[in-house]
């Protein structure tokens, strides 16, 4: 693992867990697509209770991937970007880091 992944591995390792959730995920996924939602849209359609989905949210929202802002009695939420970025940039880290063994061990099968 190069210096560069070890260092984001904490920060990214909240989001993965996080969205490691089917719940979790399918609310990012709405919420990048629809924008500002409410708890009670972000349950229509789904068997899935208000509570539960605040729940949801709460977990993300320690995460850093939504927020939400007052608009009268709701709160709406909506996808902070910067953590998704800052996992993406792990990401590739990663596999950059996997592409360096890989080449590596060609490198060495070969010789």
């Amino acid at each position: 693992m190069s210096p560069s992944t070890r260092h984001r591995a904490p920060e990214a390792s909240a989001v993965f867990a996080a969205l490691g959730d089917p719940i979790r995920l399918a609310l990012v996924r709405r919420l990048s697509l629809e924008g500002f939602l409410s708890v009670t849209a972000l349950t229509e359609g789904t068997r899935i209770s208000r509570q539960a989905v605040t729940k949801h949210l709460e977990v993300l929202a320690r995460a850093g991937l939504v927020e939400s802002a007052r608009a009268g009695r709701e709160r709406l939420w909506t996808l902070a970007p910067g953590q998704v970025q800052q996992a993406r940039r792990a990401l590739e880290a990663i596999s950059r880091d996997w592409d360096d063994a890989l080449g590596r061990l060609r490198r060495l099968v070969e010789r």
